[in-house]
């Protein structure tokens, strides 16, 4: 045995290997592909499992007949109900790899397209710890040409991979093989049984990969073209895997939401930080606040970032569903309930509720116990994103309305407000508004945050405080309470001008 080989060896001894087999229509090829496979590796593995996806030739037939000379590995053959398409065969192939919990299912075709001779050089390289390991024809590139590959199909897999790697800041040489192995235990933690059922399934799960920060390993394999039946349509897929690396790009923006890439790495906290919202927060600490006033901050998760530094001059107490911290300043209240039972919350100055109102169930009830808690001539800072925002109603001119993980169209909201209805929300609890004050969409904190971002950032702030209704991202109101309207009415009946 060479070094590969005997480093496979070992990979297949210390875990429980399994190969993979997607057929359709492959009864002239299935029998002598798995015929490929090294006998050695055979007999180290726990299962070669095939999974037809409704064939219409004599696929099925072929296998049963196949006479399986290997006692210790099983040879298993699974058929769909219906037609799944590449994809879904994928996504049922890993599902029961997960069930039989093996460690690591190398995907096989059964047309015999990809050298299954090669899979102890697929294996070697989870020695090293990888995630997943693709075979690549692409190393070098002149290697696919030299294997057969059509020149056409050539040129177009190196223009869409470089696309690719591009929107994804990768460095794959090719993102169009079908070789592909995997750790078992990583793919339980991406949920590819979103991902698209045809062949766009392959680029869902290398964006999903890439945004767990898993570990991909290429390793340069043969091009093999033969009699093979093709059933890519090359234009619909080059344009599958544009489309699902933007959306991956506009995620990243928030501009839009797909539950297959919102995959969550340490967020230990139910709440994301809000320090997106970079410019309100500056604007918030050049207020100069009577040193006497009792302030509030409603929802302290990591909001803390506008008030912490308020926090060493004033008085503040802050409440939250969450309590993060070990503090008598730091109230655990469940804010979709009365709050009469918290002696503590009565007779504020001040109250911060900074994009909490929208999380809510019932904002009304909210900001009546708001109310409660505050002094007459109190001052009340209570901000929001603005879906009345212009990107958003060009999304609903075209019939596109997609929630996101933070921002304006936050998953988590349960109310969405433009400036007149929060407005209205607050006059109808007792505030009465006095200033609107707009923010642009918070740009900076963009990974590629550049010099023609920050100029756009200023162009849109401007216009953000001039029409805060239509180009303010988020918005802050500032709102004094009013008397207490049973106040007015029970001084008022109990004041006796004259007598008659």
């Amino acid at each position: 045995m060479n070094n590969v080989e005997t480093k496979a060896l070992t990979v297949l001894q210390q875990n429980k290997v399994a190969i993979f087999v997607v057929a359709f229509n492959a009864e002239s090829h299935i029998e002598s592909t798995l015929k490929r496979v090294p006998k050695w590796v055979v007999n180290e593995l726990e299962e070669i499992f095939i999974i037809d996806d409704k064939s219409t030739d004599k696929t099925v037939e072929v296998i049963n007949n196949i006479k399986w000379p290997f006692k210790k590995t099983p040879l298993n053959i699974f058929c769909t109900p219906n037609n799944q398409g590449y994809g879904g065969n994928q996504k049922i192939g890993y599902a029961y790899a997960i069930s039989k919990k093996f460690d690591i299912v190398v995907l096989l075709h059964g047309d015999g397209q990809y050298s299954p001779e090669s899979i102890p050089k697929i294996l070697a390289q989870y020695t090293e710890g990888y995630d997943a390991v693709y075979g690549s024809r692409f190393m070098p590139k002149s290697s696919a040409l030299k294997g057969g590959m059509p020149f056409y199909k050539w040129l177009g897999n190196i223009i869409l991979t470089s696309v690719q790697n591009k929107l994804l800041n990768s460095k794959m040489s090719e993102m169009h093989s079908g070789f592909r192995s995997y750790r078992v235990s990583s793919l339980s933690g991406v949920p590819f049984q979103f991902n698209m059922k045809d062949f766009t399934f392959d680029a869902d799960i290398i964006v999903q990969f890439h945004i767990a920060k898993y570990k991909i390993k290429e390793v340069s394999i043969p091009t093999y073209y033969g009699d093979e039946i093709c059933y890519v349509n090359g234009l619909s897929y080059a344009w599958g895997c544009i489309k699902t690396f933007v959306k991956y790009r506009l995620m990243q923006y928030e501009i839009f939401y797909d539950p297959k890439f919102d995959i969550k790495i340490n967020r230990p906290h139910p709440y994301d930080s809000k320090a997106v919202y970079s410019s309100l927060y500056p604007y918030i600490l050049n207020f100069d606040f009577d040193k006497k006033n009792r302030i509030l901050n409603i929802g302290y998760g990591e909001s803390i970032i506008a008030t912490q530094a308020l926090g060493e001059q004033y008085d503040i107490t802050y409440i939250d569903q969450y309590r993060t911290c070990n503090s008598n300043t730091v109230l655990q209240v469940n804010l979709n309930k009365p709050w009469k039972k918290q002696k503590e919350l009565r007779n504020f100055d001040t109250v911060f509720a900074l994009d909490v109102i929208e999380h809510i169930n019932n904002p009304e009830a909210c900001i009546k116990e708001i109310f409660n808690a505050m002094n007459t001539g109190g001052k009340l800072y209570a901000s929001t994103g603005n879906i009345g925002f212009f990107t958003i109603r060009i999304m609903l001119l075209f019939g596109s309305f997609n929630y996101s993980r933070r921002g304006i169209l936050d998953l988590t909201h349960t109310r969405l407000m433009t400036i007149n209805s929060f407005k209205r929300l607050l006059n109808y609890g007792g505030f009465e508004v006095e200033k609107v004050v707009g923010f642009g969409p918070p740009l900076d904190n963009l990974k590629n945050y550049n010099i023609l971002l920050k100029f756009l950032k200023k162009i849109l702030s401007y216009f953000a405080h001039k029409y805060p209704s239509l180009f303010a991202f988020h918005f802050l109101l500032i709102c004094t309470k009013k008397d207490d309207f049973q106040d007015i009415v029970n001084i008022t009946i109990n004041t006796l001008s004259a007598k008659k």
